[in-house]
């Protein structure tokens, strides 16, 4: 396998994963070109006391909860930075792929958690995700930003100039702290891995090597600054670093250099997380590596494993600027085809693969991914043995298409859809071509998966929501009825997420991917007793690009699992035959939030 590229080329990639942009889109159409725009949308202005929000009628009931999530930021925020502003502009679409058609160059982006600020207008512009916390956590990060742009060019302030001037990580770090907080499994995750390499970086090299992605690593050095120093020094040393310089603000504010700072964090990191780590494995004790880079950065991404346990699909970085869907040996990780690319494929823009996965049809012979094309998420159909996509389907009024499932049968395809900027499960009749909605509710409605006699599906959804005080559930896994659209959830773990369920070939067990002690690992449960069993204990977790990227699949006829591990700072594939995949019985009860959770 070749080796893959490192340094300016794994950043980039990682800058348009978190962007929510499909890589080819990203890559190939945002530096210095125009998008393309599909359709014309009729924009309203909805007024608050510090924003006018830009929208269009069929997002309108998303847009008024997140019109009251703006203003309880603004409240929180303008306390953090102890500054106010008048009222800014915020233009919300209902989902990803309209986003995709706004016209604005990637020299305008300056984040990149699914929107991004306009730093010369000072204006928000995003699109929404399916989900509430998200909703809220990029509204949250956008609008920091919008606090930095202001107060950098108010009275005092280094202008934009001195704000150009800081590094990535400050800037991008402190906007996901002050949005996410400390308590974040996933960037937690990110420092684990460092520390057991012995990799964690200087704050100078998280200024100038591009190896150390901004985001997680800001966010975890602004988390220790906050729970050391106070909140208030962390818009403090921003207000006076975009004077001053970073380095300066540090003395001025903190009473340290960069280097002794440096030092404190480091060893701070090592002492949070290196303890709890004793005894949890290492990714090649927790299964047997199938696509497996040593180099760091490796991504092989949203495994689907065939029915008969023969291959798995995966999304992959082969090149600098692409992620293309690849089919390999599920056994010994030979790359067997590329399956697509929209490099090869001129008839669509992009592959879906942050959110997505891919499924088989039940005889193994075809593969149904999600692409972008004129300006909608399509579902695609490709023959496996001629690589010749044979069918696509546009969904009337659904403009995201998410994970996709195929029907044990054949016939259907059920998939997670956003219409108004709300998520919901769909199952597209595959002869007819109709559609049939199956949830119709504010909360998310994502990752369904059959079961193997094709009158359940399971998903996850965070029903849990308060929709009136905006608290938002963590995400749970729910059974559905397809007859009937009654669905049930499950009671599984007290706390953290729960995603990705997967059924066994007999239908007895739910395979899923959770997080209760702060690591994501692979459980099963048997359906009619509630008794869960955990597989994996990783020191690091597995995962995909986000939080809620699928990352696991079963085999239907045997068994054989398929995970996406972090490690060494991408994702690697293992696989697990299903004798080895039962797992030990968990107590339920044990204390749900540890350490590893927690940035120190």
């Amino acid at each position: 396998m070749s080796s893959r590229p490192r340094g300016i080329g794994l950043f980039l990639v990682l800058y348009a994963s978190l962007l929510l942009i499909d890589s080819t889109a990203a890559f190939g159409q945002y530096f210095g070109r125009q998008k393309v725009q599909y359709e014309e949308f009729e924009w309203q202005v909805m007024e608050t006391d510090h924003f006018d929000i830009h929208f269009y009628p069929e997002e309108q009931a998303v847009t008024q909860d997140a019109a009251r999530m703006s203003e309880r930021w603004y409240a929180r925020l303008s306390r953090a930075f102890q500054h106010e502003f008048l009222k800014k502009p915020m233009i919300f679409y209902a989902d990803h792929p309209d986003f995709q058609q706004t016209n604005t160059t990637w020299s305008q982006l300056t984040e990149g958690t699914g929107g991004f600020t306009d730093a010369l207008r000072n204006r928000v512009v995003m699109p929404f995700t399916g989900s509430y916390f998200e909703n809220d956590h990029v509204i949250g990060h956008e609008l920091v930003h919008v606090f930095q742009y202001d107060l950098s060019t108010s009275a005092g302030g280094g202008g934009l100039q001195g704000m150009s001037r800081l590094p990535l990580w400050l800037i991008e770090g402190m906007a996901e702290y002050l949005s996410l907080g400390r308590e974040d499994a996933h960037t937690a995750m990110w420092m684990r891995d460092a520390a057991l390499r012995g990799e964690l970086p200087t704050i100078e090299q998280l200024t100038t090597d591009t190896r150390f992605f901004p985001y997680r690593y800001g966010q975890a050095l602004w988390a220790y600054v906050a729970g050391r120093y106070g909140d208030a020094a962390v818009t403090e040393v921003f207000r006076y670093a975009t004077r001053a310089g970073f380095e300066a603000a540090l003395q001025r504010v903190l009473g340290v250099t960069s280097g002794q700072l440096s030092q404190d964090w480091i060893t701070s990191i090592r002492a949070t997380y290196l303890p709890v780590l004793a005894g949890r494995q290492r990714p090649e004790d927790a299964g047997d590596p199938i696509l497996h880079d040593a180099e760091p950065g490796a991504m092989n991404l949203a495994p689907a494993v065939s029915p008969d346990g023969q291959y798995v699909a995966f999304f992959g970085r082969r090149e600098i600027f692409t992620i293309d869907l690849y089919i390999a040996d599920a056994q010994t990780g030979e790359v067997v085809t590329q399956l697509t690319s929209p490099d090869r494929d001129e008839h669509f823009d992009a592959l879906s693969f942050i959110q997505s996965a891919g499924s088989w049809s039940p005889d193994g012979q075809k593969f149904a991914f999600i692409i972008f094309d004129d300006g909608d998420n399509q579902i695609a159909i490709v023959d496996i043995a001629s690589r010749d996509i044979e069918r696509r389907f546009s969904v009337e009024s659904v403009g995201a298409v998410q994970t996709v499932a195929w029907s044990p049968d054949g016939s259907r395809i059920a998939f997670s859809g956003m219409s108004g900027g709300l998520s919901d499960l769909y199952v597209l009749d595959l002869a007819s071509g109709s559609v049939r909605q199956l949830t119709n509710d504010r909360y998310a409605n994502l990752h369904p998966a059959w079961s193997p006699d094709g009158g359940t599906l399971a998903f996850v959804t965070d029903a849990g929501t308060d929709m009136d005080e905006l608290i938002y559930g963590k995400m749970r896994i729910g059974l559905l009825d397809v007859a009937s659209a009654q669905s049930r959830l499950l009671e599984l773990f007290p706390s953290g997420k729960h995603i990705n369920p997967q059924f066994s070939p007999d239908g007895r067990d739910l395979y899923f991917l959770a997080d209760p002690h702060g690591f994501t690992d692979l459980y099963r449960v048997e359906i009619a007793t509630n008794q869960i069993y955990q597989i994996t204990n990783l020191a690091t977790g597995i995962s995909g690009i986000t939080a809620l990227s699928p990352a696991m699949s079963v085999a239907s006829s045997n068994g054989r699992v398929m995970f996406s591990v972090f490690e060494n700072s991408g994702s690697n594939i293992y696989g697990l035959d299903a004798a080895r995949a039962r797992g030990q019985p968990v107590d339920r009860t044990s204390p749900q939030i540890a350490r590893a959770a927690i940035l120190p």
